[in-house]
């Protein structure tokens, strides 16, 4: 009961993505399974202890410090709500520190790698799927969205006479962001090519699978990768790297960071910032290329 309230609140007051919920879900009902077999305890009787043992338990079992603290980051929500919904007198989670997080550079492939992979003719075929497989990736990196809003993308999204597309984001925050007219052009062909397959159904989502279903995050994955080996040697190849991709091009081009945090649909100029050490990095790089001296 406890659980279907705190979802209730993600999805109704926080408008939290179905996929978000998924996560905060699945989180909690890993805790609730361990300090029920450990301590067998309820989530109202945990103490800050419980949680630091459950901390020890994750990293013996080697999870990564991001996915321990986005752990810590449910809990600490979860039981916010239960105070402030009078259930406890004490959050649990107030003395629980999180541990700290290497930070490191996005992973981004070059822009003129990346017109090389979409503008080949030897990379694609002319069938429905390769075609699909070709528009996934111009999407992901002309417009720089996020796996989650690629799948939700549907046909009426696309306005093919202003060359935008509507994206529904985190927290259902919608925003429109400029494409241009080759990838209209290339959505128009697929859409003309979905019709000729006879699908048995009408779905308004934009990318569908071989027969016609919606498209799912392994299509969309595969597609990336098998797609981005041809271009880069970085051993991560997922659909983020794209956004992350779009978002530096943008910033080595001379794009405003204010810019840049709107159409990624970012929260806060924080998020964007990160994109800033990459275009260092890049000026540093030329710089020992370039500069005798150096």
């Amino acid at each position: 009961m406890l659980l279907k309230s705190f979802i209730t609140y993600l999805s109704h007051e926080k408008r939290y993505s179905q996929h978000t919920i998924t996560s905060y879900q699945t989180d909690l009902s890993q805790f609730r399974e361990y300090i029920q077999k450990t301590f067998e305890l309820d989530f109202l009787e945990v103490k800050h202890t419980h949680l630091r043992s459950y901390m020890v338990d994750l990293m013996e079992n080697d999870k990564s410090t991001q996915t321990i603290n986005r752990k810590i980051s449910t809990l600490r929500s979860f039981y916010k709500f239960l105070l402030r919904e009078d259930r406890i007198v004490q959050d649990p989670s107030a003395l629980i520190k999180a541990p700290k997080v290497a930070k490191h550079l996005p992973v981004f492939v070059d822009a003129q790698k990346m017109d090389h992979l979409l503008d080949s003719e030897e990379y694609f075929q002319t069938n429905f799927s390769s075609i699909r497989d070709h528009l996934i990736i111009e999407l992901l990196f002309g417009a720089g969205l996020r796996l989650a809003e690629l799948l939700q993308i549907k046909e009426t999204d696309i306005d093919i006479y202003a060359n935008t597309i509507k994206v529904l984001g985190k927290r259902n925050k919608e925003r429109v962001v400029p494409i241009n007219k080759q990838l209209i052009n290339q959505v128009n062909k697929y859409i003309e090519l979905k019709k000729l397959q006879n699908f048995n159904n009408n779905l308004p989502i934009l990318i569908v699978t071989n027969t016609g279903a919606a498209a799912y995050p392994k299509l969309i994955y595969r597609a990336v990768t098998e797609h981005l080996k041809f271009v880069s040697t970085h051993e991560k190849k997922s659909p983020h790297v794209l956004r992350h991709s779009y978002a530096t091009s943008l910033l080595n081009a001379g794009a405003d960071l204010n810019a840049i945090k709107e159409l990624l649909g970012h929260s806060s100029l924080a998020a964007t910032q990160v994109y800033t050490h990459n275009s260092i990095e890049r000026l540093k790089t030329i710089y020992k290329q370039a500069h005798p001296k150096a």
